[in-house]
């Protein structure tokens, strides 16, 4: 694998780590959000990610066979949680139905916050990674002075 190849496999993962946190700020956001505009209350969402095979052009697959197993990561979609609303007892609460339970988002914080922590540390292993690469070019460019 060539420098270029290592920084983009590591900025495919700094991407797809930043969509990631932006989707679970957006669950925690909205984790009380009763009115949603498909109607009824907020629903988790979860991004998928997905490998990619990590190529630029035809002639980068030409060059080096050890580029096919170099895979990256990317959001292949935001995907909305299956999982059923909260019935919470609120008989004041204008969304309560007749039996005064109100439907509240299926948003866990506590979750979110271990997710979020997850997400953060992948984000800095990669710009780790991307900070090794670049350490390593430069030490291989100082020995050839």
């Amino acid at each position: 694998m060539d420098f270029f190849s290592s920084m983009r496999v590591s900025a495919s993962g700094l991407d797809a780590q930043m969509k990631r946190m932006n989707t679970i700020s957006s669950n925690i956001a909205n984790a009380e959000v009763t009115r949603s505009p498909e109607g009824g209350p907020y629903k988790r969402r979860d991004p998928l990610l997905a490998a990619h095979t990590d190529h630029e052009s035809f002639g980068e697959v030409l060059q080096n066979e050890m580029d096919e197993n170099v895979q990256g990561v990317m959001v292949e979609e935001i995907v909305k949680d299956s999982r059923p609303p909260r019935m919470v007892y609120n008989p004041a609460h204008p969304d309560a139905n007749p039996e005064g339970y109100v439907a509240m988002p299926n948003v866990n914080t506590v979750e979110e916050m271990a997710n979020m922590i997850s997400a953060q540390r992948s984000y800095e292993a990669n710009i780790t990674a991307i900070n090794a690469a670049k350490a390593m070019a430069q030490k291989g460019l100082e020995i050839g002075r």
